[in-house]
């Protein structure tokens, strides 16, 4: 008779798979709750403390650490030693393991204290596991419920082989890993140690994606399983399957909207860029303005706002063509407005401000790069020009600076009353950018408004063509070697220049 030893967190289909393996002619080895949910089901269960001649001890902490355990689980069935050793001490085969482990994450989600995450911490799940998986060619490991159907199955026709018992081990040394890095990122947070030696990262996949940025390139999307709330995290109402491209422009709206926690905000992003971006009253006043900033670029864009989507703004949306609309919310009567596009994707936000993410992380070809979030806007709006701004420019200032930080660098925003009436990002030369801006919307009044720049300007070039076109006043973060030459000019033509202190590359 075979053995199968089963001790579970998740109890979710257990009774059914051990009933399962009994009928196969397996004899069930269990341990405490485990042990008590088969017996209660009428299975004949043996006790592990029977096997080992030790009883559950130390609250549980140590019940499967033993050598009856793990010699049954380690021992090569093709060497006369091993076969001799284990028969010599009495050790009994064990064929199959089924172990999930103490649910960490969910004390993790739960904000327990450290004393109740300590004893959340399996010892005994994971050795089990790895156990039986590096001899996975003579003991089947299970750790997933949704797997116990087809390992039934494949006892059942013979087909449990070594290709189906290498993917189970895989799976199982995948769990392992998974846990013992959220383990280990979690004692990294309570140490404060935000760049460790060894930075362990698990992601999970969560959806398969038609392809990547390119139709011949394959792709999925991942979340990090440290991570309790994602900026990402939303509900699709609608619309057909989110594509790469989709996702990374939608997280390029989402945080631009995230910017504006005390105000009513749309951003259109396209590309990954901001297209237009605007404050309102209403949100249908604020979709407007946004759309109005930029009508070509928006088409085949992505929208995103941070309040309730109406009747009245879903009907604008809808007349040009959207990727994505994603919202905190939207009445029952725009979803029906918005549900009239067979394709469109509508998402319903989590919440825009609850993400606990703390890296921005760049995989460069076996290389990695872990920088901080870019979480900070404005050191001090310092004026360095004899003209002072005036708290409409100093509101447009800030606007600006909050829009630019999500455009790809070099990068130039120039905005007026919370509207931005010109973009210019991605060149090499900040010049080019500015130039870029203004001559793609030429047919726009400059008048009276505020240039924002992502980083300092190395000479004065860009000063004097924002002035010639109109623009106002200038925000940037200064630190060139030369930032008196751009202040003189601002001086000459009596416009005000604040440095912000903070630059926001984005590559």
């Amino acid at each position: 008779m075979k053995r199968a030893l089963m001790s579970v967190t998740n109890k979710e289909g257990i009774v059914d798979f051990a009933k399962g393996l009994v009928e196969l002619g397996f004899e069930i080895v269990s341990t405490g709750g485990t042990m008590k949910q088969l017996q209660d089901a009428g299975i004949n269960t043996i006790a592990i403390d029977d096997v080992t001649g030790f009883p559950e001890m130390l609250d549980g902490r140590v019940k499967t650490l033993h050598p009856k355990v793990h010699g049954g689980l380690l021992y090569r069935r093709d060497l006369k030693e091993h076969c001799e050793t284990v028969k010599e001490h009495g050790i009994a085969p064990i064929d199959l393991v089924c172990v999930n482990l103490y649910e960490f994450e969910k004390a993790l989600k739960a904000g327990k204290p450290m004393e109740d995450m300590i004893e959340n911490i399996d010892i005994g799940g994971p050795s089990m596991i790895r156990s039986a998986a590096k001899n996975f060619k003579d003991v089947l490991i299970v750790t997933d419920p949704t797997d116990y159907a087809s390992v039934l199955e494949a006892i059942q026709t013979s087909q449990d082989d070594y290709d189906f018992r290498l993917k189970l081990a895989y799976k199982a040394f995948s769990v392992t890993g998974a846990y013992d890095s959220m383990i280990s990122r979690y004692f990294a947070g309570i140490t404060g140690d935000d760049f460790p030696d060894i930075l362990n990262l698990s992601f999970k996949k969560t959806e398969h994606l038609r392809y990547g940025e390119n139709s011949q390139q394959r792709a999925n999307a991942y979340e990090d399983t440290f991570v309790q709330n994602s900026l990402l995290d939303y509900e699709q109402l609608h619309g057909k399957e989110i594509s790469f491209n989709n996702v990374n422009d939608l997280y390029g709206a989402i945080a631009v909207v995230r910017e504006f926690k005390d105000q009513v905000v749309t951003a259109a992003i396209k590309h990954s860029t901001p297209c237009g971006v605007a404050i309102g009253d209403t949100g249908y006043e604020s979709y407007m303005k946004a759309y109005e900033a930029d009508p070509q670029s928006i088409f085949g864009g992505i929208v995103a706002v941070n309040y309730k989507v109406d009747k009245a703004t879903a009907e604008e949306m809808n007349k040009i063509f959207l990727e994505i609309v994603a919202a905190p919310d939207f009445d029952e009567e725009a979803l029906e407005v918005l549900k009239k596009k067979k394709n469109l994707r509508i998402l319903k936000l989590t919440d825009l401000y609850a993400t606990d993410a703390k890296y921005d992380i760049k995989y460069l070809e076996g290389k990695v790069l872990v920088q901080d979030l870019n979480d900070k806007m404005i050191d001090e709006m310092k004026v360095v020009t004899e003209e002072q701004p005036t708290a409409s420019q100093l509101s447009d200032m800030e606007f600006g600076m909050r829009v630019v930080k999500y455009v790809k660098s070099n990068a130039i925003c120039i905005v007026k009353d919370g509207v931005t009436l010109a973009i210019g990002g991605g060149q090499t030369s900040r010049i080019w950018a500015l130039e870029n801006a203004i001559i793609n919307n030429k047919d726009k009044d400059f008048n009276g408004s505020v240039l924002a720049s992502d980083a300092f300007f190395p000479f004065n070039d860009c000063a004097q063509v924002a002035i010639d076109a109109g623009v106002s006043a200038i925000v940037q973060p200064g630190g060139s070697v030369r930032d008196q030459d751009s202040i003189d000019l601002c001086n000459e033509r009596h416009i005000p220049m604040v440095f912000s202190g903070y630059r926001h590359f984005r590559h």
